[in-house]
């Protein structure tokens, strides 16, 4: 996806004849620009929060999460390059999701070092926690 968002603005370089390492110039070449350096900027930590969430919580759930996070930032991608404001509802649908991965994240990390290794997880952690045996 990040070779795509980048193919993307090459061709939007081309299109308006804006040479490297300019950054100005036409409106939509600065949208599609900056649709893909936002983008990339959240790259990192999308790709952190998924494997954390897909080895200590599960890996289901956060492929789930994955993907539906990849088709959020695509909609944000193309909704940034047709009008600034077409960005927003993915952008809000991919922070949730973002957010999501974190939960599932730090809720398998307090599984994985908080309870005893031969107890079952999934149904029974949140009670743990909260001190119901």
């Amino acid at each position: 996806m990040v070779a795509y968002f980048a193919l993307q603005v090459i061709y939007a370089r081309r299109k308006y004849k804006i040479s490297p390492p300019d950054t100005m110039g036409h409106p939509e070449f600065e949208r599609i620009f900056r649709a893909q350096a936002n983008c990339s900027e959240y790259f990192p930590i999308f790709l952190s929060l998924l494997w954390v969430a897909g080895i200590f919580f599960h890996q289901g759930v956060a492929a789930a999460c994955g993907v539906l996070y990849l088709h959020a930032r695509f909609r944000y991608f193309r909704g940034y390059t047709q009008a600034a404001q077409g960005r927003l509802g993915p952008l809000y649908a991919s922070a949730r999701l973002l957010w999501l991965l974190l939960g599932l994240a730090v809720a398998g990390l307090l599984a994985h070092f908080l309870l005893p290794p031969s107890r079952p997880w999934v149904p029974v952690w949140p009670l743990w926690l909260l001190g119901a045996h």
